[in-house]
C-alpha cells in the first residue's frame, strides 16, 4: 500500500477541532455557512487551489477540483443533527485515544481524513471534492449536484463512519419516511359518540396494516415511529397522525411498499386517508461497490465490509450505476448520540488508504 509519510495524526486533530468547534445543524443556513467557509478554508490550506461554495436553500455546499479529467468523487456531509449549543456541553476533546464533540463520527472526522490522505499525493488531477450541507435531512438541494459529479468521475467514495471494527459499507437499504393523516369527525365522547367519526380508532387500523407490510425475511423494515390524535379527553378525535420508517433492500420492494401506502384504505364509514412521503434514498446494492471494495482490500489487506440499514448520499450515486464504496470515513460510534466518538489510533491508516484508492483511480 502506497504510504502517505507526509500524513499528520495532530494536523488532523487540530483541523477536525477547527471543524467541529463551528456548530452545524441542518436547516440552519447561518450556522451551515459559517461551517462551509471553515470547511473551504481547511481543504484549500492542505490541498491548494480555491473551494467554491455553492449556495442552496438549504445552505452551501462546499466543491473541490484537482483539475483534469474527473476520475473519482470523495463525497461527504458537513451538516450534523446536533442543535446549537451542544458544542457547550461536549466541547471537543481527545483523551483516552478518542476524540469527542458534536460529530466527530458522523462525519467531520471522515472529511478530515479525506483532505488530509488526498494531500499526500502530489498529483490530484482527477479528484472532486463535495462536501454537503442537508445530508442529514434527505440531501433534496444537493441530490443533482451529487448526481451530476458522480456521473462525471465515474467513481464514488464516501466518507461517512465507518461500520463496527472499521468495516467499510458495501451495501445500504433505501430508505423513507411516510405520513398517514387521517380525517374523522369531531362529537362529544359522553353525549353522541355515534355521531363521530373516531380518527384514532382509524389510525389503529392502519397501523396494523401498515406495520403488516413489513417482510423481515428480505430486508424490509417497516416501522411506525410517532404518532399523535385528538384534543380533549371528552372529544371524538377528528384526525389523526401516523409517521413511519421504512428501509427496503431491493427496488422491487420500494416499489411495493409506495404502492402499499397509495393504496391504504379506511376502515371506518366516512374515515378519509391520506399519504405522503416515500422512499427518498434508492437502495445502493452490494454490487455497486465491489470493484472498489477489492481494491480496498489490496490496499489494506484485511479490511472488512458490510451491508447496513442506514442511508447515505452513497445510495444515489449507486443507483445510478457509478461504483460506489462507503463507510471510509472515521473508526467510532455513537452517530447522532451524546457518546460520538472517534478512534484516534486509526486516522493515518484511513488517510493512507484514501491516498491509495484515488492514486490507483487515477492510473486506472
Amino acid at each position: 500500500m502506497h504510504k502517505a509519510v507526509d500524513v499528520s495524526v495532530d494536523a488532523m486533530l487540530a483541523d477536525l477541532r477547527t471543524l467541529v468547534e463551528i456548530e452545524s445543524p441542518s436547516r440552519d443556513v447561518d450556522a451551515l455557512r459559517a461551517s462551509a467557509k471553515a470547511v473551504a478554508a481547511v481543504i484549500e490550506n492542505r490541498l491548494g487551489g480555491r473551494a467554491v461554495l455553492v449556495e442552496s436553500e438549504a445552505g452551501p455546499h462546499v466543491r473541490w477540483s484537482g483539475g483534469g479529467d474527473p476520475k473519482v468523487l470523495l463525497l461527504g456531509h458537513h451538516d450534523t443533527v446536533f442543535p446549537l449549543g451542544t458544542l457547550e456541553r461536549r466541547p471537543f476533546r481527545v483523551e483516552d485515544g478518542h476524540a469527542t464533540g458534536p460529530g466527530v463520527f458522523d462525519m467531520l472526522g471522515g472529511l478530515v481524513q479525506a483532505v488530509h490522505g488526498l494531500a499526500a499525493l502530489d498529483d490530484r488531477s482527477g479528484a472532486e471534492i463535495l462536501v454537503t450541507a442537508d445530508e442529514e435531512v434527505g440531501s433534496r438541494s444537493s441530490r443533482a449536484l451529487i448526481e451530476e459529479r458522480a456521473l462525471a468521475c465515474g467513481a464514488v467514495l464516501v466518507f461517512e463512519g465507518a461500520a463496527d471494527g472499521g468495516a467499510l459499507k458495501t451495501g445500504r437499504k433505501g430508505c423513507g419516511t411516510f405520513q398517514v393523516v387521517i380525517k374523522g369527525r369531531a362529537s362529544h365522547a359522553g353525549l353522541e359518540p355515534a355521531a363521530g367519526v373516531n380518527a384514532l380508532v382509524e389510525a389503529a387500523h392502519q397501523v396494523l396494516d401498515i406495520a403488516a407490510l413489513a417482510r423481515p425475511g428480505t430486508g424490509t423494515t417497516v416501522t411506525p415511529t410517532v404518532a399523535s390524535a385528538g384534543t380533549l379527553d371528552n372529544v371524538v378525535p377528528a384526525e389523526a397522525t401516523v409517521v413511519v420508517d421504512v428501509r427496503v433492500e431491493s427496488a422491487d420492494e420500494k416499489e411495493r411498499i409506495e404502492s402499499a401506502f397509495a393504496a391504504l384504505a379506511p376502515h371506518l364509514d366516512e374515515a378519509q386517508v391520506a399519504v405522503t412521503g416515500g422512499i427518498g434514498r434508492p437502495p445502493m446494492p452490494e454490487s455497486a461497490s465491489a470493484g472498489l471494495f477489492a481494491l480496498a482490500q489490496r490496499l489494506l489487506p484485511g479490511i472488512e465490509a458490510t451491508a447496513v440499514g442506514g442511508g447515505s448520499d452513497g445510495n444515489f450515486t449507486a443507483a445510478l450505476g457509478v461504483p460506489t464504496l462507503d463507510g471510509l470515513g472515521a473508526v467510532g460510534g455513537g452517530a447522532h448520540a451524546d457518546h460520538e466518538y472517534l478512534v484516534v489510533d486509526t486516522m493515518a491508516e484511513r488517510a493512507h488508504l484514501v491516498t491509495g484508492l484515488v492514486k490507483a483511480l487515477q492510473e486506472a
